[in-house]
Parts: structure tokens; sequence; C-alpha cells
């Protein structure tokens, strides 16, 4: 494969994958080395680098990313706010702090703390991406859990749900 054809190979599993892909898989990829492929990356930083490209090519401690310049987020942002989905309701927030300190939970659960049916919200939830399915417990009735998802800690810019914060010490426990 000619180098051409190699960076534009790179070009498009980089933009499809969305996230940080390691060197050794798009060596892999590629059917080159890893120093090799390295070198070809090395390249298309300098390309991205460019002030005729919008993109950059982020080193993340051994992975490699597609993204958009920072100093064109607000550009961006602007351009795609009519993607921006409604920000979500208080009783969406204290639905989705139920399951992410909780997780995996039930609905039943979910409404037992919240003392109100909740049914909508996690149909919501899960139609906004921020929780998932986490299969059927084994109760009966076999009731299906629920839990957060990747797009949950990104946009709560959270690396795990380890960081969520410590809840308050005292309040009801009732629930």
């Amino acid at each position: 494969m000619e180098v051409a054809q190699q960076t534009a190979l790179l070009e498009a599993v980089l933009f499809a994958a969305g996230e940080p892909i390691p060197l050794k898989r798009l060596a892999q990829v590629l059917e080159l080395s890893e120093e090799a492929a390295y070198k070809l990356l090395k390249k298309m930083q300098d390309k991205y680098d460019s002030p005729e490209s919008g993109l950059r090519l982020a080193e993340l401690e051994g992975n490699f990313q597609l993204c958009t310049k920072e100093e064109l987020s607000g550009q961006i942002r602007e351009a795609l706010d009519w993607k921006r989905s409604a920000p979500l309701s208080a009783a969406a927030l204290e639905v989705l702090s139920v399951i992410a300190y909780n997780q995996p939970v039930t609905r039943s659960f979910v409404e037992q703390v919240r003392g109100v049916d909740s049914s909508q919200i996690v149909t919501a939830l899960v139609e906004k991406g921020l929780v998932e399915e986490a299969g059927r417990l084994d109760l009966p009735g076999r009731p299906l859990a629920y839990r957060t998802t990747p797009l949950f800690l990104r946009s709560f810019g959270m690396q795990s749900i380890e960081e969520l914060p410590p809840l308050p010490e005292g309040g009801d426990d009732s629930a």
C-alpha cells in the first residue's frame, strides 16, 4: 500500500472511531511496524497543525484521536446548537442521580426512592443515551436493571463512576 493510501486509511479509521485508538492497533490495521505507523501519524499531525485545517491529531498516552481544534470550539458549538438536546429537568436529574449512585437498579427501586412514577423519565434517559439496560435481575418477574453509560460520564466530565461526589451525610434515611 502506498503512503498516500496508508494516510487515507489512517485518517478514515481515526475519524470513524471518534475515540482514542492505540498505536499498536493502528499499526496492525496499516500492516506496518509501530515505528513506521508513528512516523506516519507524526506527518499527519504536522498537516493538521497548519492554519488551513480545523482538525488536530491528538496523542494521548500512546493513543491517537482525531479532534477539532480547541480555538474553534465556540464556532462549532454555535453551528451545532440546533443539535443540542434540551436540558434535563430537575426530575430527570433526580432519576439520573438515583441510578448513578445505586446502579444497577430497577425502575421500581427508582420509584421507591423518589416516591413517584418514574417510568417515562427512565425511558427518556435511555433514549438520550445517558442510561442503558444492564440486564434482568434474578427476582420474580425478572425486572430490567438500569445503569449509566459512557455518554453519561462524558456529559458530566467524569472518567469513571467513582468520581461522583459523595452523598451528603445526615439527610433522609427513609430512602
